[in-house]
């Protein structure tokens, strides 16, 4: 990695939760890497007022870290680049100070106009803050490049995506804007890709031929905890599947990209997302599943229902678990099924992908149920990174008994590497002007277009069920009956990537 331009960095919110969970740590572990600017300087708004210095002291309060020794100037040296600034992102008065505020940096920090947004607040401020920016002048290019981040959600269907794409780019280009989803900043997301692209022994079985099917989970174990008032909005669809769970999608089934820079990477994309199989009305009740988890003993505790949740509606039918099966139209994937889920409350936190091979032709193991024997490569997001790859083995003694075995390797087993955090690799992405690893405009407007018959569906068809499962669950058993062949079901995935099975360490 390379040192990148000099710059300011603001942060709308940045007393708030992920600013000092997310940005501030990962701006301290670029710091700590020699990979910030040579000159730079990180600018704060908020509402209240307080000074540089109190401000200064809420990050090490944040960071939790001892102010001693090397480790303590260190921390020294990287606080004293951060300042901070009252502004109501509402009122576009108050933004009349900025362009002088930032002036007066540039002047400390000797850099020219280079300025990252980044507007850690509520969605409905995306629509605020870039026109009053754009008042000032701020987005203007003539002395130095402009980038302003977007946390997601970015929409709540396709119609309010598609308007809040059109008030963004009435005032700036889209190369300005990078959108994040911080799964895309995983390096086992990443990897996905030089899985692919990098061994010959996958890219060729890589397609209907020799894919049974593909099935993509991401489960936690936790309620919406004080998200409440969030997750009555969202749901496990919005919240999950529309940006998360369908970029895994476009990373498994995109083709090879002419080479590795954003555009190419991010075309190929796009071209999934327009491949998925429209859905139509009278299908929807088969090709999605969406649950709600009730109270339950877990484990030994009580656990309470969503319904039961602070700041939930006692009568909400918002889905906390969704499933869905679709199709990918196109060469590649004509007739593989992919099957997504992701939940709350299920029995442990877990996001991995899974490659179903196809069986052999003619299988001469008889006695064995001849799906058990299918091959499959599992690739862990997380926790426990890595990848396994499942394969008969014969089992010692007389006959020809068969046994699936598992080969796998673990990030962990890299002791001399570091894995960065999702935040980290991102910031120093859009600091650097790379921005493949984030979402473009059309790769969100056609997600959303693709899950809009589902949510109006779950929104509107009342003869559209949810099913109630139980927490620390996997989800309504209902589920199952989205996979076609009646002998096959879901894995379970563990905590641990090479264990198997319901009865596992959780």
């Amino acid at each position: 990695m390379k040192r990148t331009d000099n710059q300011i960095i603001v942060i709308f919110g940045g007393r708030g939760d992920l600013a000092m969970r997310k940005i501030v740590p990962a701006l301290l572990a670029l710091h700590r890497q020699g990979l910030m600017p040579a000159g730079y300087a990180v600018l704060a708004t908020g509402r209240s007022k307080i000074t540089d210095e109190a401000y200064r002291e809420e990050i090490r309060n944040a960071l939790k870290e001892p102010d001693n020794g090397d480790n303590g100037n260190d921390l020294s040296a990287f606080l004293s680049a951060f300042y901070y600034t009252d502004i109501d992102p509402s009122v576009s008065g108050d933004y009349n100070t900025l362009p002088d505020k930032l002036e007066m940096l540039r002047q400390k920090s000797g850099s020219r106009g280079n300025t990252l947004f980044y507007l850690s607040v509520p969605p409905e401020l995306y629509r605020v803050i870039p026109r009053n920016l754009a008042l000032q002048g701020l987005n203007n290019e003539g002395d130095g490049w402009k980038r302003m981040i977007i946390e997601k959600p970015f929409g709540y269907d396709y119609a309010s995506a598609v308007a809040l794409n059109k008030i963004l780019l009435e005032h700036w280009n889209e190369s300005q804007v990078y959108r994040i989803d911080h799964y895309l900043g995983k390096e086992t997301v990443q990897n996905i890709l030089v899985t692919r692209f990098s061994n010959g022994i996958f890219e060729p079985l890589w397609n209907r031929n020799y894919v049974h099917h593909v099935e993509i989970t991401s489960s936690e174990s936790l309620g919406v905890e004080m998200r409440g008032a969030y997750y009555e909005g969202a749901g496990a669809l919005r919240d999950m599947i529309q940006n998360h769970l369908l970029h895994l999608v476009g990373f498994i089934a995109m083709e090879p990209p002419s080479s590795m820079d954003s555009t190419s990477i991010r075309n190929e994309l796009v071209k999934v997302f327009d491949s998925l199989r429209p859905y139509k009305n009278k299908e929807i009740s088969r090709m999605s599943i969406r649950g709600q988890y009730t109270s339950a003993h877990v484990r030994g505790e009580w656990q309470k229902g969503y319904r039961e949740e602070d700041n939930v509606n006692p009568t909400s039918m918002t889905e906390t678990f969704a499933a869905l099966k679709l199709h990918i139209d196109n060469w590649r994937w004509g007739g593989v099924p992919f099957y997504i889920r992701t939940g709350k409350r299920l029995p442990t936190r877990v996001t991995e992908a899974v490659i179903h091979f196809k069986p052999t032709p003619h299988y001469l193991f008889s006695g064995e149920n001849v799906c058990d024997g299918c091959n499959q490569l599992i690739i862990r997001i997380q926790p426990d990174e890595g990848i396994l790859l499942k394969f008969g083995m014969k089992i010692p003694g007389a006959g020809f008994k068969v046994k699936n075995v598992n080969m796998d390797f673990h990030y962990s087993d890299l002791a001399v590497e570091r894995i960065p955090d999702a935040y980290e690799r991102l910031l120093y992405d859009c600091m650097n002007g790379d921005s493949t690893l984030y979402t473009r405009s059309d790769a969100v407007l056609a997600a959303w277009r693709f899950l809009d018959p589902v949510i109006k569906a779950w929104r509107n068809d009342h003869s559209v069920p949810l099913y109630g499962y139980p927490a620390g669950t996997w989800g309504p058993e209902h589920a199952d009956d989205l996979i076609e062949e009646p002998e096959l079901t879901w894995r379970y995935p563990c905590k641990n990537l090479a264990d198997d099975g319901v009865y596992c360490e959780l």
